[in-house]
């Protein structure tokens, strides 16, 4: 099937280079130690120099702050310290002047056990509030195990008021909604309805498999209806749609591939969310890194289905979270850690790295041809704050806090991100070789080698060739194990790319032929361009790259 014609204006987020950032770390503008909206808005234009297109705003809503602000006590406001519904509106605006979207966190699938409507169900088994929430006189037989080992027991919690247990999949601090029932589907409509009201052009949406598919078995809702999670989220979606016709959903789905497609289609309907993280191609780069060995990746990438038309795979190295590594093997687990995690303290919930990509890798070459790498496949970029300065992380600061600390804008102790003192900052800056002194944007910006000008590269000629978004990708078995080759092809369009994830010199031979005669490839990275019938022998030096655009773009390309 050929593409979709490119530049359908209604589907920005298919080509989007989407940048994620917390509000509370990333820039004071009032020097009282928490980032804040007006902050953001005065950053704004180095974001969109970087060549962003889509800004991913973390949850920034009235919060009992004990899970970095995804344990919500109101979702219809902003948290006062990082400013107003104003301010937000503003951020909005200025965005859009520098032809940026915004999306924001969509966390429905839990409230925090402080919020107004937890404390009315948990009051009494009469509460009008009650089913918002599900309860039980027992935990079900063989429940579902906690996300996040080691630091609950259980998904469910006996409550000392009214002795019976509430689900929550993720921390006791965190009742998981029962989005099944009729009063709470119309409040989670309500709240998306405001977001979009205010100017947002999507959402990200938290833990979709719990969300959706948990709710059917869990779910309590009134006498005569039924739950279907996949219509519901089609529901969300329609709602999304009518209210915004440029709006979308990208979804957070940590599935194997075949399942992730249930969730673009709505389990076989025609509407579901937009975009989906590859979380199994992320975690096979990581085995491939860690093997200097690109098959585990190729693996993955060829497992790829087909997706729907409307659909868009969300690329990315690195997120807010801990690094999972949840679809591997477990003795695939223990190569990367032994990697990139040998110390017990980098390690998560037994699945994860709390570390950030250059302090894994210490080589500043692989760590520009990983970012080459996630640029040159069919999808959209997704990026997450600190990684175009290649920031490290602060191990001190426990859990997933590790990779979320202050943006290290400028050279001096206060990283340009706040005047307070630093005791007063939401969490401390990592230090050594990873500090502001050496890591931040101000100087990267004036270095035209620097990792930012890099990734400012990388996005532009992204955004130069938005068939790219709508490309198939071909991926090529060539003999060099440490190199991933790959064609992606539209029906006028076709680019080859070769990456090194090996610490030694590679040369690559391919056949290539074209119906026409010789076939051109032009590097999209000097301009330089050579003819070939044949043979193609190319060299890669260490962690080294090459993106060649082919004429003709229906040219044959194999390995010798």
């Amino acid at each position: 099937m050929s593409p979709r014609p490119i530049e359908s204006a209604d589907l920005w987020w298919r080509n989007a280079v989407y940048y994620c950032l917390d509000i509370q770390v990333f820039q004071d503008s009032d020097g009282d130690g928490d980032g804040d909206i007006q902050g953001l808005i005065s950053r704004i234009h180095t974001l969109a120099d970087l060549g962003v297109t889509c800004l991913w705003l973390m949850p920034f809503f009235p919060t009992a702050d004990q899970d970095d602000g995804y344990d919500i006590t109101d979702f219809f406001a902003v948290d006062p310290r990082l400013g107003t519904l104003g301010d937000l509106v503003e951020l909005l605006r200025v965005a859009r002047a520098h032809g940026m979207r915004v999306i924001v966190d969509f966390v429905m699938n839990h409230t925090s056990a402080e919020h107004p409507w937890f404390r009315s169900s948990r009051a009494s088994e009469d509460s009008p509030f009650r089913d918002w929430y599900v309860w039980r006189d027992a935990p079900p037989p063989n429940p579902d195990p906690p996300v996040f080992p080691g630091l609950e027991d259980s998904t469910w919690t006996k409550d000392a008021r009214t002795g019976q247990y509430y689900l929550h999949h993720f921390r006791a601090h965190q009742p998981d909604l029962n989005v099944a029932h009729p009063a709470v589907q119309q409040q989670i409509e309500r709240n998306l309805g405001l977001w979009l009201e205010l100017g947002v052009s999507g959402f990200r949406v938290d833990a979709v498999p719990f969300l959706f598919s948990d709710a059917d078995r869990h779910a309590t809702q009134p006498a005569g209806t039924d739950y279907d999670g996949a219509e519901h989220l089609r529901s969300i979606e329609r709602f999304v749609s009518r209210r915004n016709g440029e709006a979308m959903l990208l979804g957070e789905v940590n599935l194997p591939h075949d399942e992730q497609i249930a969730w673009f289609e709505a389990q076989g309907a025609a509407a579901g969310l937009q975009v989906q993280f590859d979380f199994v191609s992320m975690q096979q780069l990581f085995l491939s890194l860690a093997r200097r060995d690109a098959r585990p990746l190729a693996a993955a990438l060829r497992d790829r289905p087909e997706l729907p038309e409307l659909s868009q795979w969300g690329n990315f190295v690195r997120n807010h979270d801990e690094l999972t590594l949840d679809k591997l093997t477990d003795a695939e687990r223990d190569e990367v850690f032994a990697a990139f995690a040998p110390d017990e303290d980098m390690r998560l919930y037994d699945r994860g790295i709390r570390r950030r990509l250059p302090t894994m890798l210490g080589d500043d070459r692989a760590v520009r041809m990983v970012y080459t790498l996630l640029f040159s496949l069919p999808g959209c970029p997704v990026l997450f704050y600190g990684e175009e300065i290649g920031m490290g992380e602060a191990l001190e600061v426990p859990d997933r806090y590790a990779v979320r600390t202050p943006m290290q804008w400028e050279a001096d102790a206060s990283a340009g991100f706040s005047t307070a003192p630093q005791r007063r900052w939401p969490r401390p800056l990592p230090g050594g070789e990873w500090g502001p002194d050496r890591i931040n944007v101000a100087d990267q910006r004036l270095d035209p080698s620097s990792l930012w000008r890099h990734i400012q590269r990388l996005t532009g000629l992204y955004r130069a060739q938005p068939a790219l978004a709508w490309a198939r990708l071909d991926v090529i078995g060539v003999r060099q194990r440490a190199v991933l080759a790959h064609v992606s092809r539209t029906d006028d369009w076709a680019m080859l790319a070769l990456h090194n994830l090996g610490e030694g010199r590679e040369q690559v031979r391919l056949e290539v032929s074209a119906d026409g005669g010789p076939v051109t490839f032009i590097d999209r990275f000097d301009d330089s361009s050579m003819t070939v019938e044949g043979r193609l022998e190319l060299d890669l030096d260490a962690y080294g790259w090459r993106w060649l655009e082919v004429s003709p773009p229906d040219a044959t390309i194999r390995r010798v």
